[in-house]
């Protein structure tokens, strides 16, 4: 730990600008599995106290991807562009006070903030200004501000119909508080829905799952302290609950999220570890008929520490363990009451135990699959040592012999290969090659240096290449 401090006191004052591979169980000086290390930015760099939420932004004209970090005065912008020479741009402050409840979404290139701090609102932010700062990192001024509330919790947006939905205010008995930001410079209320009371955190979706009975219907699944609703919000002025998700051992219900194919929903408990002593636990719903949801299983992870925000991105589960860091499930099997932890990057080095320590959020939605880690170590980003763009890659790919020395052959058993590219983990471009739609290529590597790379196919789809 000595070794551990005496490193972050040195990165107060300097952006980490390497890759450092899991070699070990650590990256640099995090444990891991699976997951490396790309850059780091500490609180003090971002003028801060504390952490919180996290979410992304993709730039639709140039492709370049932004984080957007939580902290109790603020939100900090980096541009993650080029992962290992990130740029902290600035910071939006807080509308009114400091609070460590502070929540971020996007929507058609704007970010909307709100936060537990009183009075506060809901800022609005032109993330396009990104583009252009001189003289980072600056300080920002919202573009727009929604004061039909105070203090909020949480915010949801669904984008496909351009509704943002505030959780946790002081109106509507702290449910929904919806708003329309179809012009986003100009939030409008759009009514709410206070029929359950409370909720601590949503996601809200055009439902194309499998029940026939409410097919594009907008879909609420609330988490609500002590149980999940499911509500229609189709209808902005008359919201209808559909129905209820219990299990038992509840104590704090705290956030869930569906699987892609909205089948499945993943339940986290914020304080039930503490209350009961089991390790950490998600809980699993059938939600295939959203009339009549029911308990389906529970999965208990492998240390202790509290649960907190989790997102399901494929066939995998990236859930924010505070203590424990972020851990990635595999949930392929699901539907076979199967989940299997397959890596984990650690934010909170000191213990697994049950704390508040460590992970905040996790933000694993950018193609790139550069993964944001935020909370009370700053801004961490990691990639997986075998990204893919999804779970099929692995098998749509193959590699021979890995590891090699000279000469390594790049199978496609499905779409053709037009280009490759080999990066070391500093990010370093060693080799680029275009190709005419083959479905095998032999690269001489020869010439590259013992190591870990990452071949690039097709400008998405990474392999890790180890070189003896």
């Amino acid at each position: 730990m000595r070794k551990i401090n005496l490193i972050v006191a040195l990165l107060v004052t300097a952006t980490m600008t390497a890759q450092f591979p899991c070699d070990g169980g650590s990256s640099f000086g995090y444990p891991c599995d699976g997951y490396f290390m790309q850059s780091k930015l500490f609180l003090a760099q971002m003028d801060a106290g504390d952490g919180n939420d996290s979410w992304g932004w993709t730039d639709p004209t140039s492709g370049k991807e932004y984080a957007l970090v939580g902290l109790d005065n603020g939100t900090a912008f980096i541009d993650i562009s080029d992962p290992v020479n990130i740029v902290y741009l600035g910071k939006l402050p807080t509308h009114t006070s400091p609070s460590i409840w502070r929540d971020i979404k996007v929507y058609n290139n704007y970010a909307f903030i709100v936060s537990e701090a009183g009075g506060h609102g809901m800022q609005v932010f032109d993330l396009t200004r990104l583009r252009n700062v001189a003289n980072p990192p600056e300080t920002f001024t919202a573009d727009a501000h929604y004061g039909q509330f105070g203090n909020a919790h949480n915010l949801v947006i669904n984008q496909q119909t351009a509704y943002a939905y505030a959780v946790g205010t002081s109106t509507f008995s702290g449910g929904a508080h919806f708003i329309d930001i179809s012009d986003p410079l100009n939030p409008t209320p759009a009514g709410g829905y206070s029929g359950s009371g409370y909720t601590h955190d949503a996601q809200v979706v055009i439902y194309d799952g499998p029940d026939p009975d409410h097919q594009g219907r907008e879909i609420y699944v609330g988490s609500n302290e002590n149980e999940v609703v499911i509500v229609d919000v189709t209808n902005k002025n008359n919201p209808q609950l559909l129905s209820t998700i219990n299990y038992g051992s509840v104590d704090y219900t705290h956030q869930s999220w569906l699987t892609e194919d909205l089948s499945y929903l993943l339940i986290g408990d914020e304080l039930d570890e503490n209350a009961f002593g089991f390790n950490t636990r998600t809980i699993i719903a059938d939600v295939s008929d959203l009339d009549a949801p029911f308990y389906f299983f529970q999965y208990f992870g492998n240390i202790a520490s509290i649960d907190h925000n989790g997102y399901v991105k494929g066939n995998r589960y990236y859930l924010a363990n505070y203590s424990g860091g972020m851990r990635v499930i595999d949930i392929s099997n699901i539907a076979n009451q199967q989940m299997t932890e397959i890596g984990y990057f650690d934010t909170f080095p000191a213990n697994d135990n049950v704390n508040f320590n460590g992970t905040w959020n996790v933000y694993p939605f950018f193609e790139s699959g550069n993964i944001v880690i935020s909370g009370e170590g700053g801004f961490t980003l990691v990639k997986s040592e075998n990204f893919s763009l999804d779970d099929q890659t692995l098998e749509a790919f193959t590699m021979s012999p890995n590891p090699t020395k000279d000469f390594v052959t790049l199978r496609s058993k499905k779409q053709p290969i037009s280009s490759i590219e080999v990066h070391n983990l500093l990010g370093q471009k060693v080799m680029s090659t275009q190709l005419f739609d083959q479905q095998e290529v032999r690269l001489d590597v020869s010439h590259l240096t013992s190591g870990i790379y990452l071949v690039t196919v097709d400008n998405k789809q990474s392999l890790k290449l180890v070189i003896d």
